[in-house]
């Protein structure tokens, strides 16, 4: 059988040897074509099929991973949320919702990489309003102004004038210091979302310290109707505690801190806040309270430091340093502890314990304040004048700010340290550095004025209220002074003119702006306008010595004699800057001159002004 077979096969070919030949040569190269046409088809369906079902589950996977995430969020498990969202980004490195769950687990954790999530996101959606805001608002939380005031610029205008935008614009401004544009912004939203509890809330914890009784009147209510609102009723408590105390309203005061000490939330700091109250206005119920904090203070490191801190600033110094005698070693190692155990020292001028506390060991990240008060109790406790107590000095200043490590929240302990004992070149140098920080930079120039002004350095006083200006352009009391100041000096004279202006128009009421435009009218030769402008002004605060020698002058240069000799009296009488004496000289040659000629019958000022001193104009 098999041998029939493989005759058959050979006979076929012998009988279509043609047949044969014809598939073989001619029709091979077309069926070869077909064969590989069909093979690769099938290859490309099935890197089509394979390609397609990859996606889906890359699809599915990247979906299940940030459903995963999602959830692990809301359950408070950061860590894990973040690993999903980072294996998002490996494979979709441009996933928005990853960088989203990114970002707001590290705001949970208080982590400053927030800000890089925030950016990237903004990065992404360039014109989404809710993504710059959002990015403004960490690099606030952050401290990074200057990334802040960048993002709120790139919000789309279509949206400023929404409650988000305005409220971010208002942390802005604190975080720049200016108040009045913080308060500006927090109406502007409360008018956008009138219904919205804690943009009201933001509104009156500003309102409710304004001298305007129509606006404090409107905080109250607002705070007492918040102080039945579960969420804001311990804030709302301690908002009307502060204000009965700073209004001395002792039945009021006693009331909220009853009711703010019966709160669920009542934290230790509210304990400080009634020791504040019953410190001012009930003697007798403050020290049985204080006697009673103490030993719950010193189970805690932390409690212990704040109220040896409140005590160090409420002029307690000296209980402090009994009670120091009465606890254990351990209790006051705690380095945040040391700290206020070496302010108390410092406060009472007991500098031979100050060397002992501070001449040994190690108070960890605040050695930098060990080291800074052994340097304040050496140079207190022997001769400023001998050589060697003021090399002692030095050398430790310097190990001190080397310890700083060039941290700005140490720099900056260390500049408050050296302006509260009067360390002036220590303290210049240290604000300086202080100031190229932005969220500190506020601080800093406030401080670096006030040096200034004291020392009568009116050249950097002058610098010093440009930065001033620059970083918060809408304070009104600001552009005064610096507008002010300029036209004393002389120095850039129509911009400080075109600032007066531009203070008066914005706090017409205010006495620093009244008064510099009224001196900016008398430069341009306008004092019949300048005068008018301080008659509308409230008779007491012109006899401030500060404020006597504006009022002085243009009433010598209106010839008004008996006027201007009581102003010049009161301007001699009193403390005036270098600037200012220059000033008075001018205003007694002008009444000098004045009285040679007798004076219009009518004053311009009312005759009537007491000498009472209040506001002056910085």
């Amino acid at each position: 059988m098999p041998e029939k077979i493989k005759d058959g096969h050979k006979g076929a070919a012998e009988f279509f040897p043609g047949l044969v030949f014809f598939f073989r040569h001619r029709l091979w190269p077309v069926r070869f074509a077909i064969i590989v046409a069909a093979l690769a088809a099938t290859i490309l369906l099935g890197i089509a099929s394979f390609s397609y079902g990859s996606k889906l589950y890359r699809d599915w996977h990247q979906r299940r991973l940030l459903h995963q995430a999602a959830s692990l969020l809301q359950e408070g498990k950061f860590d894990q949320a973040s690993q999903n969202a980072r294996k998002i980004l490996t494979m979709d490195p441009d996933s928005v919702p990853a960088r989203y769950i990114l970002a707001e687990a590290a705001e949970k954790q208080n982590l400053e990489e927030a800000v890089l999530w925030r950016a990237q996101i903004a990065r992404l959606l360039p014109k989404d309003s809710d993504s710059q805001l959002n990015l403004a608002s960490a690099a606030l939380r952050f401290g990074q102004i200057d990334l802040a005031r960048k993002a709120l610029n790139d919000v789309p205008p279509n949206y400023r004038g929404s409650a988000a935008f305005h409220v971010v614009a208002g942390w802005l401004a604190r975080a720049e210091g200016n108040l009045a544009e913080q308060e500006e912004q927090f109406a502007a939203a409360v008018n956008e979302e009138p219904g919205n509890d804690l943009y009201q809330f933001n509104l009156a914890a500003l309102q409710i310290q304004s001298t305007d009784t129509e606006k404090n009147a409107k905080a109250h209510a607002v705070f007492d109707r918040l102080s039945k609102v579960a969420p804001f009723r311990t804030g709302a408590l301690r908002a009307l505690l502060n204000d009965a105390v700073a209004r001395n309203d002792l039945a009021a005061a006693d009331n909220f801190a009853q009711q703010l000490q019966m709160s669920q939330e009542v934290t230790f700091g509210d304990y400080l806040l009634c020791l504040t109250f019953y410190r001012k206005l009930d003697e007798k119920k403050f020290r049985p309270l204080l006697e009673r904090v103490k030993p719950f203070a010193a189970r805690n490191a932390s409690d212990l430091t704040s109220l040896m801190s409140w005590m160090n600033e409420n002029g307690l110094a000296e209980d402090v340093v009994k009670w120091i005698d009465k606890l254990s070693k351990d209790e006051l190692i705690s380095p945040p502890v040391s700290v206020a155990v070496a302010t108390a020292y410092a406060n009472t001028k007991n500098w031979s314990r100050l060397r002992r506390w501070t001449g040994a060991g190690s108070w960890g990240d605040s050695d930098y304040l060990r080291i800074a008060y052994q340097a304040i109790a050496t140079r207190q406790s022997q001769s400023r004048n001998s050589g060697p107590a003021h090399a002692e000095f030095e050398r430790l200043w310097r190990s001190a700010e080397q310890a700083t490590n060039e941290q700005p929240e140490h720099e900056l302990d260390l500049a408050r340290l050296a302006s509260k004992w009067n360390l002036e070149k220590e303290s210049e140098l240290l604000w300086l550095r202080v100031a190229k920080n932005p969220p500190m930079r506020r601080e800093a120039l406030d401080a670096l004025r006030r040096l200034y002004r004291a020392n009568d350095n009116v050249e950097k006083l002058y610098d010093t209220l440009q930065r001033l200006h620059e970083a918060s352009p809408t304070e009104a009391p600001i552009t005064a002074d610096l507008a002010r100041l300029g036209l004393n000096l002389e120095q850039n004279t129509k911009e400080s003119h075109d600032l007066a202006k531009e203070a008066y128009d914005r706090a017409p009421n205010e006495l620093n702006c009244a008064l510099t435009y009224a001196f900016s009218l008398y430069r341009l030769g306008r004092s019949s306008d300048g005068l008018a402008i301080i008659q509308r002004l409230p008779p007491d605060q012109l006899h401030d010595p500060h404020g006597a020698v504006y009022v002085a002058l243009l009433l010598a240069d209106a010839g008004q004699i008996e006027g201007a000799k009581e102003y010049i009296a009161t301007a001699a009488a009193g403390k005036i800057y270098l600037e200012e004496k220059k000033l008075l000289d001018e205003a007694k040659s002008k009444l000098a001159a004045a009285s040679a000629t007798p004076s219009p019958a009518v004053s311009p000022v009312p005759a009537e002004l007491s000498p009472t001193p209040t506001a002056s104009p910085g």
